[in-house]
């Protein structure tokens, strides 16, 4: 699914790894008003294309569905594995990405340690293995990652976003994802670069993010306090606040 609102500067919204482009609604409507904002499903997760097994690869599906619609700039906002296909994209296409604004996310999976890999692997795919489906998955993990402030409706949401991902590619993003490693990449990136963290992410925790931030050209940080990984729905006013002055900055 790719939904497309508004119009004014192309915003290229991409969705996390349990998410889904309907996930964004309330960020569409947030930014429609002034922008052309367009958030895309990553490749293969309606069940009908194939999915796409390397960050290259989707970097590059993403900026072919940018030039579908006659765009040949944008900002481009990242949400956890989609802040690193964001960054993927800087880094592969930097003539045609404007700025960054990479949420909850980091350059890097988590540990170069095969054993590592392999344990995060096997727990995440559990619930597929015993037969749950991606509606056992999103009910295990899914309330494990909001913070103590955050709003009530972001858990039932992220769950039904999650539980609607094809699972074939959902298993195949997690195989992608354990071998993404940008971090000797980070100072070559040349955009204006906004990074916003929850305060209590486990998963990309705020100083992961700093060190990001620091070694980035023309990064910095925002942390929104008392929320975690799905800080967008968690801390909805409080994120668009941040996205909406950061895009407006000339």
């Amino acid at each position: 699914m790719t939904i497309v609102a508004g119009s004014g500067p192309a915003v290229l919204l991409l969705h996390g790894i349990g998410g889904r482009a309907s996930l964004w609604r309330p960020t569409i409507d947030a930014l429609s008003a002034d922008h052309q904002v367009i958030a895309m499903d990553m490749p293969g997760y309606d069940g009908v294309e194939p999915a796409l097994e390397s960050f290259p690869a989707v970097a590059d599906a993403a900026m072919a569905l940018l030039a579908a619609h006659g765009i040949p700039r944008a900002d481009v906002v990242g949400h956890s594995l989609g802040g690193m296909v964001a960054l993927e994209m800087a880094l592969r296409h930097p003539d045609h990405v404007r700025r960054l604004a990479i949420v909850a996310s980091s350059p890097a999976f988590g540990s170069r340690d095969l054993a590592f890999r392999e344990a995060f692997l096997a727990a995440r795919q559990k619930p597929l293995d015993e037969g749950l489906g991606m509606a056992g998955v999103a009910a295990a993990l899914v309330p494990t990652m909001p913070g103590p402030a955050a709003d009530p409706g972001a858990i039932p949401a992220a769950i039904a976003a999650m539980a609607s991902v094809d699972e074939r590619a959902y298993r195949a993003t997690l195989g992608m994802l354990t071998g993404f490693d940008r971090r000797g990449d980070l100072g070559r990136v040349s955009q204006k670069t906004l990074l916003i963290a929850g305060e209590t992410d486990a998963t990309a925790p705020p100083r992961g993010m700093q060190r990001m931030a620091d070694t980035m050209p023309e990064a910095r940080l925002v942390v929104i306090p008392g929320v975690g990984h799905l800080l967008p729905l968690e801390a909805p006013d409080a994120f668009h606040a941040a996205l909406r002055g950061f895009l407006a900055e000339g």
